[in-house]
């Protein structure tokens, strides 16, 4: 091959490459399994409801996979109907945050799974009562030895399980990502426009990455004060500092169309209003409805390949296990 035919080979093979890496957002990469018999019992743990109180809340509950990773609710519903402080984030490329809930009170997805099984708004057990259920089933604790080669369970290994599952659960294949990779046909003339003022808008600032989002703190309301009735305060909860009020974990775009209601506190119901919103008061613009519907038309493209898997059949419970409490 001629000194000039390779260089153009090369060429053609980098540009895609090249192209992609100037753009502020990356395509989201498939889920590498490093220990599928973990991640086969992270799955169970995941959708059985006997990890709380009342036999009836699981993570899946809040964190539906068949509605985008969450409930699409403005706060998610806990024990005995209590209503929650928050509206419950995407599961989905969770994997991705530098930190979990909206507050970043848990470092990975491993602390994070254990929070909501001891919550009394959310699952109200206690990790003790939880491992006393999964410790009565025989066949738990033959998958338990098996995946940790331990006899005894403990909530560490829960909580490694279900982490393990849930890094599983990313969502490639976006038209976007499709768009990025080179596939130039992948976006529509009005999709790509709304790219280009997303980005020309600034939102890109924040929104950025893979998970487009999910990487850093944002105050709520940069340049108009964001008004709301919700008393989350953002990390100030956590710091104790009006600096960090109203300071909240910037969420992902990734399938931005089925984690509906938007926001901390759910209060924007359609990605329109989202649009609008966030245009005034985080970048100080007044979108006009054209510009919010190509916007609007962009995020759509986000949208990946959702989790697709056998649902689990759960061990079932016996005659030591303790029974439910789902009105106590």
């Amino acid at each position: 091959m001629k000194p000039s035919t390779l260089f153009i080979s090369l060429l053609t093979l980098t540009a895609p490459a090249l192209a992609m890496s100037a753009e502020p957002i990356q395509p989201v990469p498939a889920a590498k399994v490093k220990n599928p018999a973990m991640v086969e019992l992270g799955k169970k743990l995941y959708f059985d409801p006997r990890l709380s109180m009342s036999g009836f809340i699981s993570c899946n509950s809040c964190h539906n996979l068949s509605m985008g990773g969450t409930d699409n609710l403005k706060t998610s519903i806990g024990h005995n109907w209590q209503q929650g402080p928050i509206n419950a984030p995407t599961v989905l490329n969770s994997s991705m945050n530098l930190a979990q809930f909206w507050d970043g009170r848990a470092k990975n997805l491993k602390e994070q799974a254990g929070g909501p099984i001891a919550n009394p708004g959310e699952m109200a057990f206690t990790h003790e009562l939880a491992i006393g259920v999964l410790d009565s089933i025989p066949a738990y604790k033959a998958e338990f030895q098996k995946v940790f080669k331990k006899k005894a369970i403990d909530i560490d290994m829960v909580t490694d399980a279900i982490a393990a599952f849930e890094e599983t659960l990313v969502t490639p294949d976006s038209h976007f990502d499709k768009w990025l990779k080179g596939d130039k046909k992948a976006l529509t003339k009005v999709e790509l426009r709304g790219y280009q003022l997303f980005k020309d808008s600034g939102c890109t600032a924040c929104h950025y990455g893979p998970a487009v989002g999910g990487t850093s703190f944002q105050k709520m309301g940069l340049v108009e004060e964001y008004d709301t009735k919700n008393k989350a305060q953002g990390v100030a909860g956590l710091t104790g500092k009006d600096a960090d009020r109203m300071k909240f974990k910037v969420p992902t775009l990734r399938n931005v169309e089925l984690t509906y209601p938007y926001f901390h506190d759910g209060e924007a119901d359609t990605l329109e209003k989202a649009v609008d919103v966030m245009g005034r008061l985080q970048v100080g613009r007044a979108f006009s409805p054209q510009e919010i519907d190509d916007i609007v038309a962009f995020l759509k493209t986000l949208t990946g390949k959702q989790p697709d898997f056998k649902m689990p059949i759960l061990p079932p419970s016996n005659n030591a296990t303790p029974k439910p409490k789902p009105f106590g």
